[in-house]
Parts: structure tokens; sequence; C-alpha cells
């Protein structure tokens, strides 16, 4: 089983809207609203691809009602703590036609307090050996700094393989740790190590730096770059795109984090798995929505 962490979900609401003109009256040619968060979207694209999947994390309000319904509708098993005070956040993310761009607006989010903190805890000591923990995203208001330490060292010892999908110093806190996967993008890479843009040897002098300081297994996702993956045993392996239109990258990232997990539960191989990484974040990119199993297979032969 797979055990999805996302510790400030939210609704996205995607909308289009052709021209979009700022302080202006603008009316939306296509809307979409997706159950989001870092963690929930690997526990969706891992679903798509057929793998036994739990999301956790903290939810509230009728906001965190829907986000909870609309997971269990497609089919997702969710175990969320649910928090007396505050609304799940709900995320605007505006695509403008004719090459405008996408401009976001993200909430904040509730509060955790630490009962709730507490009681997502006691939910993760029923992991077992052999089982998966991703922690992804931001940390939201109410928790410390080391919240990803804590959980993390909640399981310790008990053969349960994590996976840290964060930035700055949240990710920088968990290296001790010894993650079994990290995966920052190349900007996030480039930040942990005062770099505005990094060369592709910059890029594996950094992920061998993380490595040396616990992470096992480095993957870099560097968008149009493709990506790189520095494994545990040594070996640096990168990866390019397919040919493709990228629509958005919402959830690429994401998106890559599922397929690798689900590539190494599949094979024990980290070749395989980055091929299925690879595929799943390109396949989200080239789509409007996160992308589907057969989307995903559908790209594998490109890699």
């Amino acid at each position: 089983m797979v055990y999805t962490v996302t510790l400030n979900p939210a609704l996205d609401y995607e909308v289009l809207v052709d021209g979009f003109r700022a302080g202006g009256l603008n009316r939306t040619s296509r809307e979409h609203m997706h159950f989001g968060g870092k963690g929930v979207n690997v526990s969706t694209v891992l679903h798509h691809l057929g793998v036994e999947t739990t999301a956790l994390g903290f939810v509230a309000g009728f906001t965190g009602k829907a986000l909870e319904d609309g997971l269990k509708a497609n089919g997702i098993r969710t175990d969320f703590v649910w928090l007396e005070e505050g609304l799940t956040r709900v995320n605007v993310k505006i695509r403008s036609g004719g090459g405008g761009g996408e401009t976001e607006i993200n909430s904040q989010g509730p509060v955790i307090p630490a009962p709730a903190m507490a009681a997502l805890l006691q939910k993760l000591d029923r992991l077992e050996a052999g089982d998966v923990l991703v922690l992804a995203g931001s940390l939201p208001a109410g928790l410390p700094g080391d919240a990803y330490q804590t959980i993390l060292a909640r399981v310790k010892g008990r053969g349960v393989l994590t996976a840290v999908d964060a930035a700055r110093d949240v990710l920088r806190g968990v290296l001790p740790c010894r993650p079994f996967l990290i995966k920052p993008n190349s900007a996030e890479l480039g930040e942990l190590f005062g770099k505005n843009s990094l060369s592709a040897e910059e890029t594996l002098s950094c992920a061998k730096s993380l490595q040396e300081q616990g992470a096992r297994n480095i993957l870099v996702s560097m968008a149009g770059d493709g990506s790189l993956l520095l494994d545990e045993t040594g070996v640096c392996r990168r990866l390019g795109v397919p040919p493709g239109t990228a629509r958005h990258t919402v959830g690429a990232g994401d998106s890559m984090v599922a397929g690798f997990i689900a590539g190494w539960l599949s094979s024990r191989d980290y070749a395989a798995a980055h091929r299925m990484g690879a595929a799943a974040g390109s396949a989200t990119a080239f789509s409007d929505g996160l992308a589907t199993g057969e989307e995903i297979r559908a790209l594998l032969p490109a890699f």
C-alpha cells in the first residue's frame, strides 16, 4: 500500500479565459474543479496506474467534504483527519488563451492544531514493512518546520519506504532521515544551493551533495530538459522528453513521483522506475489534467 500525506490539500479551480484582462470583467470558456494538493495528486495517478493507495492529511469545512467526496467518487481511498475549524483551501488557476500564460492564486488553508497532528501520527502507526509513505507539499500554518521529520521518525525502523517532494528548508531538513526518494525540480535544487540556474554538470553535483547528506535516490525534474535520476548505487541516468505539446505543468512533478513509485514496486529496477516516472510526468504535461494509466503507458515506449 502506498500512503500519501498532504498536509494542506486543496480544491484547484482551473479556468480558461480568452484574453484575460486584470481589473476588468472576464468570462470563462472552460472550467474544471480538480481535487488536488501534491500528495493527493500522487494518489490519483497511482490509482490510475492500478496501485493501491490511501490519501491522508487534513481537511475542514464544506470544501473539505467536497474534496473527500470527489476523491471517493473517483475510487481513491481516503483517511483524512477532520479539523474542527477552518476550510480546506481553494486555489484558483487562470489560464489565458492566446499565449497569455497562467496565473495562480493559492490560499493559505486552515491552521493545524497539535491534537490533529497527533491524530495523523496515530494513523501512520498501521503502516507495515513494504508500505510506501509519500510526503508532498508545503507545511500549513500551525505546524513546526520539522513536521516532516516528526512523521518520518514515526515510521523509522519499520521497513517503510519514504519519499519526500518538498522545497527549501523542508527538504533539507529530511535528508538526515535517509528518505528512499526525494524529487526536487531544477529550480528547487538550484535554490537549495544558491544558484538561479544549473548546468547539467551542476545538477549532478548538487544531487550528489544531497545524497551525501542522506537521501538515497534523487529524482530531479527539469521541465523541457527531461529528468535526472541519481540512484543509491551511484548510477546517474538522464531522460529527455518525448515529442508533444505541453498544455500545462500542474501535477506533472507529482505524476513523476507516482510513476517512479509504481515502476519501482512492479520491477524493483531503478531504470524502469525512472522511465515510468518520466512517462507519467510527460503524460500529465501533455493533457488537461492528471494523466490516465492509458496515457502514461502510451508514452512509455518513448523512453
